[in-house]
């Protein structure tokens, strides 16, 4: 299984004094940037074939975005799992019961928790990857995902296409 794991684009700052952190949204740039950046990783076989998102909304709008933006146009599924101080045997839990035989699984949520949980599956735990906004990086399994179980495949940024 390919599990790839997704920073959320670029959102209203946080403490705006017009949306509470739950409700931030992207920006149109946050938007532009990662639809093309999608569009890009779609025409190099990134297809998964099940979103998981953080239930805030710049999550569940990235996640979308990547849903509407590659061929199998997958579900989009909120797991309080990926909100702030993710619940990585959460997340294995949920992907070996929901989603066991998708090839490849996509989890979109925040930093710094998507650093943690790309170290704690490629083997150091107690380590941190930097993901930019709207990065996604690409772990491959044997089987389902475990901790230390994982191979970093590759790490994307808009930026590093040109977007």
């Amino acid at each position: 299984m390919i599990l790839y794991i997704v920073r959320h684009a670029a959102a209203v700052p946080y403490g705006d004094p017009d949306w509470p952190d739950f409700d931030r949204p992207l920006t149109e740039k946050g938007i532009a940037r990662f639809s093309q950046f999608i569009q890009a990783l779609a025409t190099a076989d990134f297809a998964p074939g099940i979103v998981a998102t953080s239930p805030l909304a710049r999550c569940r709008q990235t996640a979308e975005i990547l849903s509407r933006m590659v061929p199998r146009q997958p579900p989009v599924v909120a797991r309080e799992e990926l909100a702030p101080a993710s619940d990585l045997p959460g997340l294995t839990s949920w992907v070996a019961q929901a989603a066991a035989d998708c090839d490849q699984v996509a989890w979109v949520g925040h930093a710094p928790d998507v650093g943690h949980l790309a170290a704690a599956l490629i083997g150091r735990g107690s380590s941190q990857i930097h993901f930019s906004k709207g990065a996604v990086a690409a772990i491959q399994f044997d089987g389902l995902p475990a901790p230390g179980e994982g191979e970093l495949c590759w790490l994307a940024m808009p930026r590093l296409l040109g977007c």
